[in-house]
């Protein structure tokens, strides 16, 4: 994430709530994981039975580019964005094939980097909602939502206790003109409970 967000000059929450290093350090550490075989491909796995083959996925707030990049070896488009430069250039790097894209989700517009073809489905993984700058949670959904084809979804997952509570997010899905379609308690799809600590929502654009 960048050090600005919306327009607004307010600091995101991956600026505000880690160190100068972080970002390297979130680097490393998914490359060691790679390299020991962690299974880093869940949030794809989903995502790949929600849309046809061949789909065009945009992922929001891509990080390293780990679940875009298995997207992209299952067949699909994908397009990746992220405001944390280093983020992006450790994803281009290690996953050439997608076109990674540093920006930030809360003044998102692909139409001006030429990319203008709408998206089947969005993807927000990796507590991404939880580090964009405090008051742009709608503008973030509703920014991804108009970069979607009409009945698109959006699978988003983080965790329930990181500062945002789920009561604000479903608020700003509303906002954001999106439906909760379903939440589940982790991306293998184990039932939603009231005390679980991660939650998977998926959202639709209504057609």
């Amino acid at each position: 994430m960048s050090e600005r967000s919306a327009g607004t000059g307010n600091p995101t929450r991956w600026v505000t709530d880690t160190g100068p290093e972080h970002s390297q350090w979130y680097v490393d550490r998914f490359r060691r994981l790679a390299a020991e075989g962690a299974d880093l491909a869940g949030e794809a796995r989903l995502l790949d039975t929600l849309v046809p083959p061949r789909s065009r996925i945009l992922d929001a707030g891509c990080g390293t580019g780990r679940v875009g990049a298995e997207l992209a070896a299952r067949g699909h488009t994908v397009v990746g964005v992220d405001a944390d430069p280093v983020l992006i250039e450790a994803a281009r790097a290690d996953h050439p094939g997608p076109r990674w894209l540093v920006g930030d989700l809360a003044e998102l517009d692909l139409a001006a980097a030429g990319v203008v073809e709408p998206f089947d489905a969005a993807v927000l993984a990796g507590n991404v909602m939880t580090f964009v700058a405090p008051g742009t949670e709608a503008t973030v959904l509703r920014r991804v939502a108009e970069h979607l084809r009409p009945d698109g979804v959006i699978p988003v997952g983080f965790g329930t206790d990181r500062g945002y509570p789920l009561a604000d997010f479903d608020a700003d899905v509303a906002t954001a003109g999106l439906r909760l379609e379903h939440r589940f308690a982790t991306w293998d799809l184990r039932p939603w409970r009231d005390d679980a600590d991660f939650a998977v929502s998926l959202l639709r654009r209504p057609a």
